[in-house]
């Protein structure tokens, strides 16, 4: 009995939809085999990468970074609880990293609402004379402190 699903299998169970599958297999996240119908046909393994990729991306890692983690095991392999061990010891020092950039932007914005101008690039008590400008631009107080 063949127990692959269709790419609507995968989409309801999953809770996404056909298209971010396609996507993602575009991407090489996921992968399917074609019927000689050319529908695509998915291992039933799937799901857990589905569930995996959207619980990881719901944290913030880029899916690229999440493809790095997907390529440690095979193509038609759930991944393991192992995994999700060593993707959260990959992950801990890029989400630290995020956690800091945040807490220095709720601190500084907050910060600036005393002027009322809220803008970093006139402001006369944060940036006076525009002197970051130099520094080259972007946000350069809040994520090159």
């Amino acid at each position: 009995m063949d127990r692959s699903l269709t790419i609507g299998d995968v989409a309801a169970r999953a809770g996404t939809s056909t298209s971010a599958l396609r996507f993602y297999e575009r991407q090489g996240l996921i992968r399917s085999h074609r019927t000689s119908g050319n529908q695509r046909r998915y291992h039933r393994a799937v799901l857990r990468r589905v569930a995996f990729i959207l619980a990881s991306q719901s944290a913030g890692i880029p899916l690229a970074t999440i493809g790095e983690v997907l390529a440690m095991i095979g193509d038609e392999e759930a991944p393991p609880a192992e995994m999700w061990a060593r993707a959260a010891e990959c992950w801990t020092a890029e989400i630290d990293r995020r956690m800091a950039l945040l807490r220095r932007m709720r601190d500084r914005l907050t910060s600036c609402v005393g002027c009322g101008c809220l803008s970093l690039q006139v402001c006369r008590l944060l940036n006076p004379d525009d002197r970051l400008a130099v520094e080259g631009p972007g946000p350069r107080r809040l994520v090159h402190d």
